[in-house]
């Protein structure tokens, strides 16, 4: 097999792996009752704990008003608070709301169950290929980037 079809392949397979994964979260983000991008806004700012609306929307490739409507939606669920900078009054942060931040531990948790027994499955052998591939990855892709 020549170069190119090989890399055509390594694409392929790694979208495949990572349509798969967002299909899991969607449908675990969806048992919750939030969309898929809410989801991702919550994992956000679980990870950062406050976030400009700008910040959230360069992470998730979302532009600043589909970005403003997902957290409109969210706190209107009460899982979110928005927060004026007390230096910048045009600067808005947003953090998860205190009555939510104890349901989202308890989501937070059952993700990394969820991902820990689907790796777990794996032999020893198949975990150190997985990581060893991935790290090669990773590698090649922060390389390109120089």
């Amino acid at each position: 097999m020549d170069e190119s079809n090989k890399s055509i392949e390594v694409a392929q397979l790694f979208q495949e792996v990572m349509n798969l994964f967002r299909h899991n979260m969607k449908k675990m983000i969806s048992e919750t009752g939030m969309s898929a991008p809410q989801g991702m806004v919550i994992g956000l700012l679980g990870k950062y704990k406050k976030m400009k609306i700008t910040e959230l929307s360069n992470h998730l490739c979302l532009s600043n008003s589909t970005i403003s409507g997902i957290i409109d939606r969210l706190e209107a669920q009460e899982m979110v608070v928005r927060e004026r900078s007390k230096e910048d009054k045009r600067v808005v942060y947003v953090t998860i709301s205190p009555k939510y931040k104890d349901m989202h531990k308890t989501f937070h948790k059952k993700i990394e169950d969820n991902i820990k027994n689907t790796i777990n499955r794996g032999s020893e052998e198949e975990l150190n290929k997985i990581f060893e591939g991935l790290d090669t990855l990773k590698k090649l892709l922060i390389n390109e980037q120089k």
